[in-house]
Protein backbone atom coordinates (compact mmCIF):
# COMPACT_ATOMS: atom_id res chain seq x y z
CA UNK A 1 0.00 0.00 0.00
CA UNK A 2 1.60 3.26 -0.81
CA UNK A 3 2.05 6.07 1.69
CA UNK A 4 -0.34 8.48 2.68
CA UNK A 5 0.59 12.02 1.49
CA UNK A 6 0.73 14.76 4.32
CA UNK A 7 -1.73 17.66 4.42
CA UNK A 8 -0.62 21.10 3.40
CA UNK A 9 -1.60 22.32 6.82
CA UNK A 10 -2.94 20.75 9.94
CA UNK A 11 -6.07 19.95 10.58
CA UNK A 12 -6.28 21.55 14.37
CA UNK A 13 -4.71 24.74 12.68
CA UNK A 14 -7.94 24.59 10.14
CA UNK A 15 -10.24 24.20 12.69
CA UNK A 16 -8.77 27.32 14.78
CA UNK A 17 -9.01 29.81 11.64
CA UNK A 18 -12.47 28.12 11.23
CA UNK A 19 -13.91 29.12 14.62
CA UNK A 20 -12.23 32.29 14.79
CA UNK A 21 -13.74 33.41 11.40
CA UNK A 22 -17.17 31.73 11.85
CA UNK A 23 -17.28 34.13 15.28
CA UNK A 24 -16.47 37.41 14.07
CA UNK A 25 -18.90 39.78 13.25
CA UNK A 26 -17.73 41.96 10.50
CA UNK A 27 -18.72 41.94 7.02
CA UNK A 28 -17.67 38.77 5.26
CA UNK A 29 -15.08 41.14 3.46
CA UNK A 30 -13.25 42.49 6.47
CA UNK A 31 -12.32 39.77 8.20
CA UNK A 32 -9.24 39.21 7.78
CA UNK A 33 -6.37 41.13 9.27
CA UNK A 34 -5.18 42.58 6.24
CA UNK A 35 -8.48 43.24 4.74
CA UNK A 36 -9.43 46.63 5.91
CA UNK A 37 -6.01 47.38 3.41
CA UNK A 38 -7.49 45.94 0.04
CA UNK A 39 -11.28 46.37 0.53
CA UNK A 40 -10.96 49.85 2.19
CA UNK A 41 -7.82 52.23 1.71
CA UNK A 42 -7.26 51.00 -1.90
CA UNK A 43 -10.33 52.43 -3.42
CA UNK A 44 -10.33 55.52 -0.99
CA UNK A 45 -6.92 56.21 -2.18
CA UNK A 46 -7.98 54.95 -5.88
CA UNK A 47 -11.65 57.52 -6.00
CA UNK A 48 -9.25 60.91 -4.47
CA UNK A 49 -6.60 60.50 -7.07
CA UNK A 50 -9.25 60.26 -9.74
CA UNK A 51 -10.66 62.90 -8.12
CA UNK A 52 -7.77 65.25 -8.14
CA UNK A 53 -7.02 64.53 -11.51
CA UNK A 54 -10.60 65.30 -13.03
CA UNK A 55 -10.35 68.90 -10.70
CA UNK A 56 -6.97 69.92 -11.92
CA UNK A 57 -7.77 69.18 -15.46
CA UNK A 58 -11.34 70.70 -15.49
CA UNK A 59 -8.98 74.30 -13.50
CA UNK A 60 -6.43 73.96 -16.58
CA UNK A 61 -9.36 73.60 -19.03
CA UNK A 62 -11.14 76.65 -17.66
CA UNK A 63 -7.96 79.01 -16.98
CA UNK A 64 -6.58 77.89 -20.67
CA UNK A 65 -3.55 76.55 -18.93
CA UNK A 66 -1.03 73.42 -20.52
CA UNK A 67 -2.51 74.34 -24.42
CA UNK A 68 -0.85 72.87 -27.16
CA UNK A 69 -0.16 75.46 -29.77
Amino acid sequence: MAEQEAPFSPREKILERQKYFQSIQKHTYLKGPLDKVTSVAIPIALAATSLFLIGRGIYNMSHGIGKKE
